[in-house]
């Protein structure tokens, strides 16, 4: 025991204090709440690759859907492309048969025989892919579907009526492939 120098009293000897953790120091209240901030952190970083993982799961989802959806209509176009570039060649087809059955001769029969044969068989190959011709000689003319190259007055034919095909339409479906050339009638002659 000591003396209090200002009372002569008898005091009892002053233990030893730690000093005061400083703001910030590392003790069980500081390192609790310093985990707490991390877990915090975490969890709104996991929540934050969540969304992102989320996100981008429903664009893929929706990406494939689409696909899914253009898959018939570019596969479509692809046939329309191909059959559009087919037409010229069935044409110069018709064109030689044509030809080969004015001239008459005996000898050309095989020749005519074997491109008819080429022509069906193409025809069937359009048909088997959707193709149809557009129906226009007897018509009336529609230039959603004719194109007109000609007109003549006619007795036998309304106004506005195909009287002749020059070269024949086709569609796939409701798409026009190409429109029927064709020539019209404008009614009888004028006077």
């Amino acid at each position: 025991m000591t003396t209090d120098e200002h009372t002569g009293d008898e005091v009892a000897p002053e233990e030893p204090q730690a000093p005061a953790p400083e703001a910030g120091a590392w003790g069980p209240e500081g390192e609790a709440h310093d985990q707490n901030d991390d877990l915090m952190r975490v969890s709104a970083e996991r929540d934050e690759y969540l969304d992102q993982l989320q996100r981008t799961r429903a664009d893929f989802d929706n990406y494939r859907k689409r696909v899914e959806r253009e898959r018939p209509m570019l596969a479509a176009a692809g046939v329309r492309d191909l059959v559009g570039e087919l037409l010229p060649v069935l044409d110069n087809l018709e064109r030689a048969l044509e030809a080969l059955v004015a001239a008459g001769d005996q000898g050309a029969q095989g020749i005519v025989a074997g491109v008819e044969m080429v022509k069906q068989q193409l025809g069937a190959l359009l048909v088997g892919r959707g193709v149809q011709e557009i129906p226009a000689e007897g018509q009336a003319f529609d230039p959603t579907v004719h194109e007109a190259v000609q007109g003549v007055p006619s007795q036998e034919h309304p106004e506005g009526t195909v009287v002749a095909v020059v070269e024949r339409g086709y569609r796939m479906s409701d798409t026009v492939i190409r429109p029927a050339r064709v020539v019209v009638s404008q009614g009888g002659e004028q006077s």
